[in-house]
């Protein structure tokens, strides 16, 4: 399974977010280069970097940041926060950025989505963030009709490969992943999931890629240090 530690970025600083609520924010670094250092050191290969302004507003506010973290090289790096229009997709592909998803455009336009899925194959994700069960765009700040689960076999069929499914209730909660939710999800052929969301031990871990989960995102517990990045990388699947 690959491991994806996260990088959240507001105000072009690494910070968390509980359960998606912007009040309810914890600053863990000035530096987002020296942190996606420290995880290349601890044996990543992989990095998730959302920027929470863009997820909020649409705007490029840490766009900047991003470019700089993937200047340092040797992570492949999926980038999510404000990406709707294939003019930023493009930007952020020749910034080096390895994978685009898309969020709240997913929902919203439906039909660009499947046409930038269809376009740039692999380099375009979709985070689908659910709350109660139904997809929540705008930064989760709006709620859908559309239940999750639902959501994600349309996409299926749409062209898009890849989900990040999030249950926003778990999110840098610590208190553990929706693990029922993703058994559901790796029923669906033809679909490479990514579990993020409230991972906080090793056990779920194995869990998750016992059922099939292709991924998991790390924020929070490696944050407040109940998870080692190097531990787990050690001892679940690829990196």
């Amino acid at each position: 399974m690959e491991i994806f530690p996260a990088i959240d970025l507001r105000g072009g600083q690494v910070v968390r977010l509980y359960q998606g609520d912007y009040d309810k924010e914890t600053v863990y670094g000035q530096d987002p280069c020296a942190v996606a250092r420290s995880f290349l050191e601890a044996g990543a290969k992989h990095l998730h970097v959302v920027d929470l302004d863009g997820a909020r507003d649409g705007t490029l506010t840490n766009f900047e940041t991003i470019a700089a973290v993937a200047r340092q090289g040797g992570l492949y790096i999926e980038a999510g926060g404000g990406i709707r229009t294939e003019e930023r997709i493009r930007r952020y592909l020749d910034l080096g950025v390895d994978r685009c998803i898309l969020g709240t455009i997913a929902v919203k336009d439906f039909d660009f989505t499947a046409r930038m899925a269809q376009k740039y194959g692999g380099q375009i994700a979709v985070g689908v963030d659910a709350r109660d069960g139904f997809v929540a765009v705008s930064g989760w700040k709006e709620l859908s009709q559309e239940r999750g689960v639902d959501f994600c076999r349309r996409l299926r069929d749409a062209g898009v490969k890849t989900v990040i499914y999030t249950d926003i209730s778990r999110d840098g909660a610590e208190r553990g992943t929706n693990l029922e939710l993703y058994r559901q999800l790796v029923q669906i052929e033809g679909l490479s999931i990514t579990a993020s969301g409230g991972v906080s031990s090793l056990e779920e871990l194995r869990e998750l890629e016992a059922m099939g989960v292709q991924a998991a995102i790390l924020g929070k517990a490696l944050y407040t240090g109940r998870l080692d990045l190097k531990t787990v990388i050690g001892e679940v699947g690829a990196c």
